[in-house]
C-alpha cells in the first residue's frame, strides 16, 4: 500500500442549492394570508486549505471523489432552508492545483492558504420572494442551481530550501540523517530512498529545510528511474547540493561523470511557471546556486578520489566540500555554506506589503451586454442560440412542469430583451431557439405573439398561465410558417388592390362628389335665408 503520494487527480462536486418553497399562509380568521414560502439554502463549497498536520496526498489517493453538502429546501412560514456545509480538505504546504491539461489554478504555500475548488449552487427563491403587485400569490418557486464540478490535479512540491541530488547510493540519506533529525531508510543497495525526505538543519542562527530526493540516473528527465517523479520537489529549492560518491565500486563511474550526468538531467527538466521570481522570470534548475559534497572520504579510495577531482571542480567554479556522512567529517562547514546560500536567497525575496482595496460603490453599467445571440444551422434549418449568464441561470431555476413558472420565465426573458434581439437578428415565428450550452440547453419554438405580461394572470388558477392553455393544440412549425406566408400574401394582395383603385381614380371621384355635395348644401341654405 502506498505510504507517500505526491500527485493525485481529484473529482470535486459542490453542493446543489435547495429549491424554493411554494406555500400560502393559512391561519384562522385571517383570509388572504398571502405567500409565505421560504428560499432554499445555498449549496456547500469545496475548499482546499493548507494544514500543517498533513504531509501527503494519501487521503485523496484512496478517496478521489469528494462532494459537499446540498442546501435544504425552503419551508413555509418564511423559513429559509439551511445552507449546505462546506467541505474543507486539508492539503500539505506546497500543493499546486492544476487542471487536467496542466494549467495552474493555485499554489498553496503558507498555512491557511485556501483555494475554492468548487462553488456551491445558489438556492431557489420561494414564492414569497417572487410575489409582486401583479403576481400576488405565485403558485411556483424557483429551483436551486446545481453546484459546480471539475476534475483537478494536485501536485505536492516539497517546501525545502536545499535539495540533495545525486546518483543512487551516493549517501544522500546518510547525509540528511547526519545533519538533521530525519531518519530515512538507509541501506547498501540502490534506490533505497523511494520518497523524498525532509530534515530541518540548524546552522548558527539560520534554520532551513533540506530535501533528500530519490537517486537520479541517465534519462531521469525523460521518465526513467524514480528521479523524474520527484524532480518536482526540487523546483522550490533555493540551492542544490550535488552529493558525489568518491568510493563507487562501479568501474565506469567517477564523480566528474556523475556530476555531468546529473547536470544534464537538471538542464532538461522544465520548471513550472508557479516558481517564477518577483519579476516573472523562471529560474531553471541548472542556474540555481550549487555546492559540491564529495562524500565517503573516510574510505581510502574515497580520499584519493576526492583529492584527484577537487581541482577540476574548483576550476569549474564550484565550492567543494569533502565530507563523510558516516564519520561526520566536514558536515559543519557544509551546513554553514548551505545556510549562507539560504540567507542570500531569502534576502533577495521581495516581500510586498498587502494592498488593502477600498470598496468603491459605482452605479451599475447599464450598457453591459447580458447575453448574445448566435445563429446556427441544424438539419438545414435556422437555429438561434441564446448565450448568457442570466438566461442560462434562469433556465436552470425554472420548473417546466408548472405553466405559471414557464410564463414567469417568458416575462423575465422579454424584460431582458431576448425577443427584441431575436427580431433584429432575423428570427421568424416557429424557428427553434436554444438557451444555454450544449449540455444543459433548452429548445423551444419561438412564438413572438405570446406577449409577456403578468397582468393577464388575473383569470388563471395558481400554477397555471392563460397564455399556455392551448399548449396541447399547438400547431407544427410548418403550419405556423404556412399561416405566416398566407398572411403576408393577403397583405400584399390588399395593397395591390388599393393601389389599383387609386390609379383608377376611384378615390379621387369619391372625394369630388363629397365636395360637390357640401357645396350644394351650403347653396340651398343660403337660398332659404
Amino acid at each position: 500500500m502506498a505510504a507517500f503520494v505526491d500527485r493525485v487527480t481529484l473529482h470535486v462536486t459542490a453542493g446543489n442549492g435547495g429549491h424554493g418553497c411554494v406555500s400560502i399562509k393559512r391561519e384562522k380568521f385571517k383570509p388572504l394570508g398571502g405567500p409565505d414560502g421560504g428560499n432554499g439554502g445555498k449549496g456547500g463549497d469545496i475548499i482546499l486549505r493548507v494544514d500543517p498536520q498533513v504531509t501527503t496526498l494519501l487521503d485523496f489517493h484512496h478517496l478521489p471523489h469528494r462532494k459537499a453538502g446540498n442546501g435544504e429546501p425552503g419551508k413555509g412560514g418564511l423559513h429559509p432552508g439551511k445552507h449546505g456545509e462546506d467541505l474543507i480538505l486539508g492539503v500539505p504546504a506546497g500543493t499546486v492545483v492544476k487542471t487536467k491539461d496542466g494549467d495552474i489554478l493555485g499554489d498553496l504555500v503558507n498555512t491557511g492558504d485556501e483555494y475554492i475548488a468548487a462553488i456551491g449552487g445558489m438556492g431557489g427563491l420561494g414564492n414569497a420572494a417572487i410575489s409582486s403587485d401583479k403576481r400576488k400569490a405565485p403558485g411556483f418557486a424557483l429551483l436551486g442551481i446545481p453546484g459546480t464540478s471539475q476534475d483537478i490535479v494536485l501536485e505536492l512540491k516539497s517546501m525545502a530550501d536545499i535539495a540533495l541530488v545525486g546518483y543512487p547510493s551516493a549517501g544522500k540519506s546518510s547525509l540528511i540523517a547526519a545533519v538533521s533529525a530525519a531518519r530515512p531508510k538507509i541501506a547498501d543497495y540502490p534506490f533505497t530512498t523511494l520518497v523524498p525526505n525532509l530534515g530541518v538543519v540548524q546552522a548558527g542562527e539560520t534554520r532551513f529545510t533540506v530535501a533528500d530526493v530519490p537517486g537520479l540516473i541517465p534519462g531521469a528527465s525523460e521518465g526513467k528511474g524514480l528521479g523524474h517523479e520527484f524532480l518536482r520537489h526540487v523546483e522550490r529549492c533555493a540551492a542544490i547540493v550535488h552529493v558525489l560518491d568518491c568510493a563507487s565500486l562501479e568501474s565506469d563511474r567517477d564523480p566528474i561523470s556523475d556530476l555531468d550526468t546529473i547536470e544534464a538531467e537538471l538542464a532538461n527538466y522544465e520548471a513550472d511557471s508557479t516558481f517564477a521570481g518577483t519579476d516573472g522570470t523562471i529560474v531553471p534548475l541548472i542556474e540555481r546556486p550549487k555546492l559540491i559534497a564529495l562524500n565517503k572520504v573516510d574510505m581510502p579510495d574515497g580520499a584519493e578520489m576526492a583529492e584527484f577531482v577537487r581541482p577540476e571542480l574548483e576550476q569549474r567554479g564550484y565550492r567543494v566540500f569533502e565530507i563523510s556522512a558516516l564519520s561526520r567529517n566536514g558536515l559543519r562547514e557544509l551546513s554553514f555554506a548551505m545556510a549562507e546560500l539560504v540567507e542570500q536567497a531569502r534576502a533577495e525575496q521581495v516581500v510586498e506589503a498587502p494592498v488593502v482595496e477600498v470598496p468603491v460603490i459605482r452605479p451599475r453599467y447599464s450598457n453591459k451586454e447580458e447575453f448574445y445571440i448566435r445563429r446556427e444551422e441544424q438539419n438545414l434549418e435556422p437555429l438561434w442560440r441564446v448565450i448568457g449568464e442570466k438566461p442560462e441561470r434562469w433556465i436552470m431555476q425554472t420548473d417546466f412542469r408548472n405553466d405559471e413558472a414557464v410564463g414567469y420565465l417568458a416575462d423575465r426573458l422579454a424584460k431582458l430583451g431576448v425577443e427584441n434581439k431575436l427580431f433584429k437578428a432575423g428570427a421568424k415565428p416557429g424557428d427553434a431557439v436554444v438557451i444555454g450550452s450544449e449540455e444543459d440547453s433548452v429548445v423551444f419554438d419561438w412564438e413572438p405573439t405570446m406577449a409577456a405580461g403578468a397582468e393577464l394572470l388575473g383569470g388563471s388558477r395558481r400554477g397555471e398561465d392563460v397564455r399556455l392553455e392551448d399548449r396541447g393544440n399547438r400547431k407544427t412549425r410548418e403550419e405556423k410558417r404556412a399561416e405566416h406566408e398566407d398572411r403576408k400574401s393577403a397583405k400584399a394582395a390588399a395593397r395591390a388592390e388599393l393601389e389599383a383603385e387609386r390609379k383608377a381614380g376611384i378615390w379621387t371621384e369619391s372625394v369630388n362628389a363629397k365636395n360637390a355635395k357640401k357645396a350644394a348644401g351650403k347653396k340651398a341654405a343660403q337660398e332659404e335665408e
